[in-house]
Order: C-alpha cells, then sequence, then structure tokens
C-alpha cells in the first residue's frame, strides 16, 4: 500500500528555518507529482506547493511564495520543504501529499503530517 512518510517537524523560533522530508513507498515516485499542505489551528487544510516529476515544474500558493522551497530526489523516493522566515502563523500540521493533479491542487494519497510549531 502507499506510505507517505514526513519527518522535520519541530518548535523552532520565528525567522528560523526547518526542512521537512517526505518518503514515499508503494507508489512509482518518479512518475507522480507530489504536494505539501498544512493545516492550522482552526483552520482548513490549506495547499501549499506541489512539484512536478520531474522537479522543473512548480506550483506555490501566494502565502508561501518566496519564503517555502519544494524540491525532490526521485532515487530517494522523498520530496522535500524548505521553510525559511519562519512566523508564529506557519504553525499547524504539515502533510505530504501524491498529487492527482497539480493545477487541480487534488490529492490522492495522504501522509499523517507532521507538526510544526513556530514559537519563541
Amino acid at each position: 500500500q502507499v506510505q507517505l512518510v514526513e519527518s522535520g517537524g519541530g518548535l523552532v523560533q520565528p525567522g528560523g528555518s526547518l526542512r521537512l522530508s517526505c518518503a514515499a513507498s508503494g507508489i512509482i515516485f518518479s512518475i507522480n507529482a507530489m504536494g505539501w499542505f498544512r493545516q492550522g489551528p482552526g483552520k482548513e487544510r490549506e495547499f501549499l506547493v506541489g512539484i512536478g516529476w520531474s522537479g522543473v515544474v512548480t506550483n506555490y500558493a501566494d502565502s508561501v511564495k518566496g519564503r517555502f522551497t519544494i524540491s525532490r530526489d526521485n532515487a530517494k523516493n522523498t520530496v522535500y520543504l524548505q521553510m525559511n522566515s519562519l512566523k508564529p502563523e506557519d504553525t499547524a500540521v504539515y502533510y505530504c501529499a501524491v498529487l492527482a493533479n497539480m493545477l487541480a491542487r487534488t490529492v490522492d494519497y495522504w501522509g499523517n503530517g507532521t507538526l510544526v510549531t513556530v514559537s519563541s
């Protein structure tokens, strides 16, 4: 079965950085678009960014453009999210996803999430 395992979450001070990783199994990773979403306290889950199978095409939400960077390593079946200049409002559970359609931001599979807390 498909498994997406996120890691790298934790507590970070405002202005700090974190890199999240998502290791995938049970899919042909190299042909799938991947994405990151998050759900903050009391908020709906929101799309952050998607990356195409080759890593060339990306699609960022305006809320994270310029601060977050997605990348992937198809040899390791892993997608990453580098998060810089973190703000308290970035506090959320971050989810990795296999995207059914990157432009439509629809999802085939979800990971279980990793918690990121931005606080001093």
